[in-house]
């Protein structure tokens, strides 16, 4: 994907479309394959960080969640900045420095992403229900780790989305096949 120069673009627009479009990374996620394990890694980034964050709570073991979140964080980060530009920044670059295409990309991964974020919600509204019933009492302490878990899949679900419908690199013809045309 290639976003239009801008001569009317902020700083910030101009650093952050140079950022995405920084071919640095491209092995990373050069194959659907690569992309597919990028958003893998990702996902089970986000999953320990998230069950160091709840069993250390729960076990009242701060230094766990400190020494969980310090070793897993940058990981973390790292991965989401690959899902990023493999992307070409779909989610992050502000509107105007996206060209039409790359605005309704934006639009599908964001409509995907809500119907698949709703799918969530619900089966953990199932879950909490079921689980409910079949202890003849409402499982309040289950709420606050299921809530956490709906809460922060629905946010990352449009990165997820982006990056697994990212499409792969078309190769940049030599000005000599292009003349031929």
């Amino acid at each position: 994907m290639t976003t239009r120069q801008h001569d009317w673009g902020t700083r910030y627009d101009r650093h952050m479309v140079q950022i995405m479009n920084n071919p640095a990374g491209r092995p990373l996620y050069a194959t659907a394959a690569r992309r597919r394990t990028l958003v893998a890694a990702h996902v089970a980034l986000t999953g320990g960080t998230l069950a160091v964050m709840i069993g250390g709570m729960a076990a009242r073991a701060p230094w766990v969640v400190l020494g969980g979140i310090a070793v897993l964080l940058p990981l973390w980060c790292c991965a989401t900045g690959a899902i990023n530009s493999c992307t070409r920044g779909l989610l992050e670059l502000r509107s105007r420095v996206l060209d039409e295409r790359q605005l309704a990309d934006r639009h599908r991964v964001q409509a995907r992403a809500h119907r698949i974020s709703v799918a969530i919600l619900f089966a953990a509204v199932v879950t909490l229900a079921a689980v409910g019933m079949a202890r003849g009492e409402f499982a309040s302490g289950a709420l606050l780790p299921v809530s956490v878990v709906a809460l922060v899949a629905f946010w990352l679900m449009p990165l997820w989305t982006a990056g697994l419908m990212a499409r792969d690199e078309i190769e940049e013809l030599p000005d000599e096949a292009v003349a031929t045309l």
